[in-house]
């Protein structure tokens, strides 16, 4: 009887726990708004159609992290061609490269011993450049006039930072490295493209 007393005891914690962990939901996953720059007046170029070269291909592996996150680079330089880019024109090609789109991870010196135990320190910093070059292209295929921007930015994270704050961390870096490009891109087209521009 004892023994019996004992296998039901058991038997009732172990179906305790598969309750708690059947009761517990997983985080969910945020959703992140569209990068756009359709609330932006196009830049109107004088020419017959815009062409998008992503020439940065992503490591896929550590240092680099930009393929980890939740909203790419990539995505959004492709987006920033089609939307703030227009050709007006009849004859050539404004040719727009994605040249650079990589962040990279550096792990940081923690505190260690009792100072350590009480501290929450800065444990990885991400620095991130963002560049890309906008050639106008004649039917020959010579380059007629360019024009390159590039945008950085550097967050650190905390060592109790969640899955879901690093993404929003991610997504934030992407968000402010594409507005900083867009302002230097329009800045540079302007100025070295001005007789193409309409």
């Amino acid at each position: 009887m004892t023994r019996f007393v004992a296998a039901a005891a058991r038997c009732a914690a172990v179906l305790a726990v598969v309750a708690v962990s059947a009761c517990e939901t997983p985080t969910p996953t945020p959703k992140y708004p569209e990068i756009t720059f359709r609330h932006l007046d196009p830049i109107r170029l004088d020419v017959a159609e815009v062409e998008y070269v992503q020439a940065y291909a992503p490591p896929q592996k550590a240092p680099n992290v930009e393929h980890l996150f939740p909203v790419r680079l990539s995505t959004v330089a492709r987006r920033w061609a089609g939307e703030r880019i227009v050709a007006t024109g009849v004859t050539r090609v404004a040719r727009v490269t994605l040249v650079n789109a990589a962040v990279i991870e550096t792990a940081l010196v923690k505190k260690t011993g009792i100072e350590g135990a009480f501290t929450t320190d800065q444990s990885e910093r991400y620095d991130g450049a963002v560049e890309m070059r906008i050639e106008i292209v004649d039917s020959r295929g010579a380059v007629e006039a360019q024009a390159r921007a590039v945008a950085n930015r550097s967050r650190t994270v905390p060592e109790d930072i969640t899955l879901n704050e690093r993404d929003q961390v991610w997504f934030e870096m992407t968000e402010a490295m594409m507005r900083d490009l867009d302002r230097e891109l329009e800045l540079t087209i302007r100025r070295h493209l001005a007789k193409f521009v309409r």
